[in-house]
Parts: C-alpha cells; structure tokens; sequence
C-alpha cells in the first residue's frame, strides 16, 4: 500500500447578494462567498489538498475559472470529479482533516452535517472527515469579516 499525504488552502470574499456555501451545504448568512463557482472554501481546499497528494497540480488547473462549464457549479460536482481523478491514479481518500477560519457565522453546529454532507460525496466514512472552525481573534481579513478561508490537509491510500 502507497500512502500520500496533501495539503489545500483558498480563501473566497464575503459579499452582499450571494448564499454562503461551506462544507457542501448552504449557511444561513447575510453574506456569501464570491466566486466563480458557489466559491465553497472548505471544499476547494480540500480538491487542492486531494490533488495535490496524487500530483495531479491543483484545482484551478482542473476546474479553471475561465471555463462557463464550471460557472455558479456546486462544489460537490467538483469534489466528486476530483475524487474520481485521484482513482484514476489508483488512490482513494483515506481521511481529510480540515480547518475554516470565519468570524460569523458560526460554524460549530453546522460541522456534523458538512461531515456528512462531504463523506457521502468522497465515498468515506464520516470518521474520516474533521472539520474545525476557528476564528482568528478580530485580526486580517478573516477577523474584519471580509472573506473566509480554509486548511485542508488529506491522506490518500492506493
């Protein structure tokens, strides 16, 4: 058994006029995530670290945001596809641990369902998905409320 191990990271804005998506599931907020797609932070990076762990470049190569194909596209699709083109390389995820970084909302009771939510689409057991939420003190950009960002780091196994 080969084993390896990645790590993603993405930062999105946060901006009047769009639903906030984190963890593949959709957050009652007054503000959302800018993207191109539905600009889930916790699933782009988690994409990144997968990728990045069977050396396959990261999303954006992948997905590129120049592409009408993957405009306003759920994340999910893109974790599925990214999980897909890991088994094309003999791997599949053996467990992703992950960290979001937001001052509101928060994050805590919505954990349970994004693990749920993500296992079922990565095909792994809800064991194998944690997801932390943090805030960072009121400091950066993530502390004035202007954007979200996440950590990802994952463990592949062919």
């Amino acid at each position: 058994m080969k084993i390896r191990v990645g790590f993603g990271f993405d930062v999105h804005r946060l901006v009047e006029g769009r639903e906030l998506w984190l963890g593949g599931i959709r957050l009652d907020h007054s503000l959302g995530l800018l993207g191109h797609s539905d600009a889930d932070v916790l699933i782009h990076a988690i994409c990144d670290a997968l990728l990045g762990a069977a050396h396959l470049r990261d999303i954006g190569y992948h997905f590129p945001d120049t592409s009408s194909e993957y405009e306003m596209i759920d994340s999910k699709i893109l974790l599925r596809k990214t999980v897909a083109l890991i088994a094309e390389k003999g791997y599949h995820v053996g467990n992703v641990d992950a960290t979001v970084c937001a001052e509101r909302p928060k994050l805590k009771p919505h954990i349970p369902e994004m693990q749920r939510v993500l296992a079922e689409v990565m095909g792994v057991d809800e064991e194998d998905v944690s997801i932390k939420a943090t805030t960072t003190e009121k400091l950066g950009f993530t502390g004035r409320e202007e954007g979200i960002a996440a950590y990802a780091t994952v463990l592949i196994q062919s």
